[in-house]
Parts: structure tokens; sequence; C-alpha cells
């Protein structure tokens, strides 16, 4: 297996990014929160986790190990795959996670595209004995509190959001109702939250 990638960030797109690895290309789908902390021409050294399908090999690549730990280990509960995965990881950082599966908090589990209540009571039953406390770190940030040029971030959230299955129209009004939210030096993760947040208000 396939535990991290080393090498220059080639290109990025929606929701994966290209990095040359010796002369190979290998694509590796990311979060809106990983790819905000990549530029293309730069280097950079992601953790990856490769799914193995039939007709398919995918490798999913991460901010560092924890949001890969967190990632393997939600795909353990009945009705989680890659794809729940790694939305679970774009809207909660691992800290956030934790909290949310150790005190029981339905509500913050279900604001992740494609968890209803009964499939975040799954997961918090069986993952509260295995998930393990808070580590203090990242929490409530999954850019890495990734600071964004000025309107840099809308594209960025935008992006993010429609990866994670929303559309267009309704990414352009959460953009807009977290906008006051940005300041002078906006945080891209924060902001996706706070988008996702109110999108599962709406």
């Amino acid at each position: 297996m396939i535990a991290y990638v080393r090498g220059q960030v080639a290109a990025l797109t929606i929701n994966s990014a290209v990095v040359d690895v010796g002369g190979v290309g290998l694509e590796l789908m990311c979060t809106p929160g990983t790819l905000a902390t990549l530029r293309p021409g730069q280097p950079a050294t992601l953790p990856t986790s490769m799914v193995v399908r039939e007709d398919s090999l995918t490798l999913f690549g991460f901010v560092d190990d924890d949001e890969k730990s967190m990632f393997e280990l939600v795909q353990t509960a009945s009705g989680v795959g890659p794809k729940v995965a790694q939305a679970i990881t774009a809207v909660l950082a691992p800290d956030d996670l934790r909290r949310a599966i150790g005190s029981d908090d339905v509500k913050t589990l279900t604001r992740v595209p494609g968890i209803g209540q009964k499939g975040a009571q799954r997961i918090i039953l069986e993952l509260k004995d295995r998930i393990g406390a808070p580590t203090g770190a990242r929490s409530g940030t999954p850019s890495g509190g990734l600071v964004a040029p000025a309107d840099a971030w809308r594209e960025q959230v935008h992006q993010g959001l429609v990866g994670l299955g929303w559309t267009t129209k309704d990414a352009e009004k959460a953009i807009e109702a977290v906008a006051d939210q940005a300041g002078d030096t906006p945080d891209v993760g924060a902001l996706l939250r706070a988008a996702l947040r109110a999108l599962s208000k709406a």
C-alpha cells in the first residue's frame, strides 16, 4: 500500500490533486481543506489511503496522519464508504469528530452530506469505544488554519461545496451567507464549515 506521496503539485481540480512523483503523475482525491493548502508547482507531502475496488484503485490524500486515520476509521462503521468518509473529514476536523462521537452529538454528524439521523446514531454506536479522546490539534480548522487572499476564499469554498455534492446555486447562497465572517484574513477551512452549517439549516 502507498502510505504517503511526496513530490511537486502538478495540478489541482475541484476534488483532487495531481502530484508528480518521479515523473509519474499520481491523482489524489482530497477534501477542500487539504486542497486549499496546496499550490501548483510547489512541493508537497501527503499521507495517503488507497481504496481498492474490483474496477478501480483510488488514492485519497490528507493534510496529516490524523485526518487519514479518521478517514480509515469511519469506514469501519456500517454503511460508510470512501465518499461519505471523505465528506466527514471535509466537514469535521479530527478532534471535532472525536468530540461529536464521544458526546453522542447526532446533530453535528448530520451536518455531513450523506449522513442522516440513523446513520449518525449508527456511527456513534459503532465507533464510540474506538475513536479515542480529542488530541487538541487543528480543532475547527480542517484547512490547518490556512489564510486565503481577500476574495480567493470564495472560489475555494465554492469548489469545496460543489465537490461535496451541493449545486452551484446552493454554494453561491451559502457563500453570501458567510461572507461577513471572512474579514481581512479569511480562513478557508472555517468558512467552508460555516457554509456547510448554513446549508444544513436551509
